[in-house]
């Protein structure tokens, strides 16, 4: 490797003289892995926090940034010169993301935009794609986005056509309309002239249980028509995970409110239901998103025995409304409950999981290996799959699970120099052992640290060595090639 590229490839190289010499055998030298769907990258602005270590000791080389809609064209032009000030330990790509780009031109408003505000709109995303973004970000379950129609998306999604770009999208109503939200992504791109990504596709809940054989059925017909659809996934059986307190919302006329002993009071229950089940003024919420038959527990001090089980399931074995058994639940347990707000089927993991055109991701928060908080994804992704589903079960093959961290991504989102091993292209690299990687992160404990990735090397430079940070951040705003 030389200047940051890989210059030579053979099993001998004469004349070669390199300064550091690491020693493989054993090993499997991979590209760096490409997580298209990260939240890490406001956090790692911070010094203290450069190097990204959850996701480099996951042989995560480069993230992409803005996912789910949330990053403006002036975000982007901060965080590129917070990244070039500080130093980095990954690569930082972005998304020019819808709900940020709509907030700023229309703030709350449920509405369509003016033709004036969907001019401004337009400039805002072509901002963001000059700047270098790889693509244009929805997320229309959340607000704002949810406030949009189809021919907004198409107009915005136009201009990211323009640059090349490709459309991201976290889907509408994944939780009760999840085929007719992909199919609304889907025309998106074919109205756009533009590549999909359906992000983190998943199929959560009982009532959703075995569909992903339509999502793939309708993905399939949409590239065979000539569409470039994909779909990135986080390979667990548990999408989002919370505190079950956080599914109750509370109007901001209901003051003094305290869940031990507010939710004694049965008018108190009546008047928070509604806002909790169908959101505020009729806004997001968890249950509206998906519901209790969507909601599975993952932990619990004061009950072990209700973990694994579903809520509107341990609801009806008790012959009681709903609500009122969250209420409960929250009253007499002395411990948080630990939820996942989507609980997936494996069997509809794994179907999702081999399909050739679906990619691996995190959707993590930034880790620092003690703090127990967020999901095990943030920490364990990638060897996950490496380790699971390739080495333990069988599921994938290694080559193939490689190229969906690398090549696949890469190709897709148009970074061209990344993503293979090749003269010539970045030398963003991994060197694991196959037979140790592992995911170590759970539900109870999803900071722990992966396994198994021995060496990570960032534009030519380490930044992991015999499993161990190097102090060196070479990582880099990467922008879209055309």
């Amino acid at each position: 490797m030389q200047d940051g590229k890989i210059a030579r490839i053979g099993r001998r190289l004469e004349n070669a003289d390199a300064p550091v010499v690491i020693d493989a055998e054993g090993l499997i030298v991979a590209p760096g892995f490409i997580d298209v769907h990260n939240h890490t990258e406001f956090t790692i602005t911070d010094p203290a926090k450069r190097f990204n270590e959850g996701l480099l000791r996951q042989g995560v080389t480069t993230i992409v940034g803005g996912a789910d809609g949330t990053v403006s064209p002036e975000q982007i032009r901060r965080l590129a010169g917070l990244y070039e000030k500080n130093g980095i330990g990954t690569n930082v790509a972005f998304y020019v993301g819808h709900n940020a780009i709509r907030f700023l031109v229309m703030a709350g408003e449920r509405r369509a935009p003016s033709g004036e505000e969907l001019a401004e709109m337009k400039k805002l995303v072509r901002e963001g794609m000059e700047l270098g973004a790889v693509g244009f970000s929805s997320a229309l379950m959340y607000q704002p986005g949810t406030f949009s129609k189809s021919d907004e998306l198409v107009e915005l999604a136009r201009e990211a056509a323009s640059h090349n770009g490709i459309y991201d999208s976290l889907v509408r109503n994944p939780g009760h309309a999840l085929l007719e939200s992909c199919r609304e992504a889907i025309e998106v791109g074919r109205r756009a002239g533009i590549p999909v990504k359906i992000a983190h596709e998943e199929v959560t809940g009982l009532e959703n249980q075995g569909l992903s054989a339509m999502v793939v059925k309708l993905i399939e017909e949409a590239r065979a028509g000539g569409l470039n659809v994909v779909t990135d996934q986080c390979p667990y059986d548990a999408s989002a995970t919370a505190d079950l307190a956080e599914i109750i919302r509370v109007p901001g006329t209901l003051h003094g409110f305290s869940f031990k002993e507010s939710l004694h009071d049965p008018d108190i229950r009546s008047r928070l239901k509604d806002p909790s089940e169908n959101g505020i003024n009729g806004g997001f919420s968890w249950l509206k998103a998906g519901g209790y038959s969507h909601i599975r527990i993952l932990g619990s001090k004061d009950y072990p025995e209700l973990v694994g089980r579903y809520l509107s399931e341990l609801a009806g074995e008790r012959k009681e409304d709903n609500f009122d058994f969250v209420c409960d639940l929250l009253q007499e347990a002395g411990h948080p409950v630990w939820i996942t707000l989507g609980a997936v089927r494996e069997e509809d993991v794994r179907n999702i999981l081999v399909q050739p055109w679906n990619m691996i991701v995190s959707d993590g928060i930034y880790s620092d290996g003690v703090t127990a908080q967020g999901h095990p994804r943030s920490t364990g992704a990638f060897p996950k799959v490496l380790g699971h589903y390739v080495r333990d079960l069988r599921v994938l093959t290694l080559p193939e699970a490689v190229r969906k961290m690398t090549s696949l991504p890469a190709d897709f989102i148009g970074l061209h120099d990344r993503g293979r091993i090749k003269e010539g292209l970045a030398a963003d690299i991994v060197i694991f052992d196959p037979r140790t990687i592992a995911d170590r992160s759970t539900w109870d404990e999803p900071q722990l640290y992966a396994v198994g990735v021995q060496h990570v090397i960032v534009n030519g430079a380490p930044v992991l060595c015999d499993g161990k940070l190097t102090g060196q951040a070479p990582g880099r705003f990467l922008k879209r090639q055309r």
